[in-house]
C-alpha cells in the first residue's frame, strides 16, 4: 500500500520523440480545471498495464507547467521492467490514471550557489530547476551551472531549451566522466548540488561530496533506476509470516510480486530512494543485487535488509514483512 494515492482520469494529449530513445508525453487531466501548478522536482505517478498486469510508475515532470497539460519524458528501455515499453505503446487519446504532482526532490531557492548535474534521462526534473533558477540567479548574481552528460550527443534531450535559459552556464559532456572532486572544490561554502541520473553517477557524486567535507543536507539527488550488477532473472522468495513461497519473474519487481500475492507492503517512491518498502532478510541463498540509494554501503554489504521496489536476488531469499496479526 502506498503512503499517498489520490487518482484522477487523464488522457494522452500528444507525444513527441526528442531523441532516438526518449519520447515526451503531454498528459491532460479529464477535468481541465484539475491541472495543478507544480514546483521544480515534482513527479507524477501513473497506473500502467505492464504485460497485462496493473503496475505503478513514477515520472518526473518536465519544465514549467503551461496550465493545460503535464509533460513527462520516458526513455525506452527494452531490458527494463516494462514500464517504458508500456508507455511507448500509448497513443494520443489513450486514457490512464494519474496521481500527483508529488515532490520528493524540492528545490531550495535560498542557496548561495547551485550546481545541477544530469545524466541521460535524469535531465527531466532538472529542466524545471534550471528554468526556475536562471532568471533569479542572474538578477541576484548567484552562481549557477549545469553539467549534462549522456552516452552520445544525439541523446541530449531538451538541449535547446537549456541553452536558451542557461547560455554559457550549461556544460555538456557527451561521453566524458564528470570530475566531481574538481567541480565540488570550485563551489563556494553553502552551495547546493542537485543530481539526477544513474546510480553509479549518484554514488560518485555522494562519495566526492562526503570526501570534500560538505554538509550532507546540501547534496540533493534523485534516481531514475539502476540496472544493477546482474541481468534481471527470476528468483525465489519465502515469507514465513505469510506462509508464502513464490517466484518473482525477471520482468517484475519484488514489491509488485508481493502485492500480487496479497502481501501489503508500505511503499512510496518505488525508485529505491525513500526506504519505506525495506524488508528484513532472514536467510539468503545466493546474492542480493542492491539497486537502491537508500541503504548505506555498510548496510548493503551486511545484507540484513533490501528495498523491495528495486532490488533483486540471484538465487533465493527469506524475508520478514511488517505484517503482524491482531492480538
Amino acid at each position: 500500500m502506498r503512503s499517498n494515492a489520490s487518482w484522477t482520469d487523464a488522457v494522452i494529449a500528444s507525444f513527441e520523440d526528442l531523441t532516438p530513445t526518449v519520447r515526451e508525453f503531454r498528459i491532460r487531466p479529464a477535468d481541465a480545471a484539475g491541472v495543478q501548478r507544480h514546483e521544480p522536482g515534482s513527479h507524477l505517478q501513473l497506473q500502467l498495464l505492464v504485460d497485462g498486469r496493473p503496475q505503478l510508475r513514477s515520472y518526473s515532470l518536465v519544465g514549467e507547467p503551461d496550465g493545460q497539460t503535464w509533460r513527462i519524458a520516458v526513455k525506452r528501455l527494452d531490458d527494463g521492467r516494462g514500464g517504458s515499453r508500456a508507455m511507448w505503446q500509448l497513443a494520443a487519446g489513450d486514457r490512464l490514471q494519474v496521481s500527483g504532482p508529488h515532490n520528493h526532490f524540492p528545490l531550495d531557492f535560498n542557496a548561495p550557489a547551485y550546481l545541477l548535474v544530469a545524466g541521460g534521462i535524469g535531465i527531466t526534473p532538472l529542466v524545471g530547476m534550471a528554468q526556475a533558477l536562471a532568471g533569479r540567479c542572474a538578477q541576484s548574481n548567484t552562481p549557477l551551472r549545469m553539467l549534462y552528460g549522456a552516452r552520445g550527443a544525439a541523446e541530449l534531450a531538451y538541449l535547446g531549451a537549456l541553452r536558451e535559459c542557461l547560455g554559457e552556464r550549461l556544460c555538456t559532456a557527451a561521453a566524458a566522466r564528470i570530475d566531481f572532486a574538481a567541480e565540488i572544490a570550485a563551489l563556494p561554502v553553502g552551495a547546493q548540488m542537485y543530481v539526477c541520473g544513474p546510480v553509479p553517477m549518484l554514488d560518485a557524486a555522494r562519495h566526492a561530496w562526503e570526501a570534500a567535507g560538505r554538509p550532507a543536507t546540501d547534496l540533493r539527488y534523485e534516481t531514475f533506476g539502476n540496472s544493477g550488477r546482474f541481468a534481471p532473472q527470476a528468483f525465489r522468495v519465502r515469507i514465513p509470516r505469510h506462509a508464502l513461497d513464490i517466484m518473482v519473474p525477471a520482468g517484475c519487481s519484488l514489491l509488485d510480486a508481493l502485492e500480487q500475492a496479497g502481501v501489503e507492503a508500505v511503499s512510496d517512491c518505488r525508485r529505491g530512494e525513500c526506504g519505506l518498502c525495506t524488508l528484513d532478510v532472514l536467510a539468503l541463498d545466493g546474492e542480493i543485487d542492491h539497486r537502491d540509494v537508500f541503504l548505506s554501503e555498510h548496510e548493503k554489504q551486511g545484507n540484513m535488509r533490501l528495498c523491495a521496489c528495486v532490488s533483486r536476488v540471484v538465487g533465493s531469499v527469506t524475508l520478514d514483512s511488517s505484517y503482524r496479526p491482531d492480538a
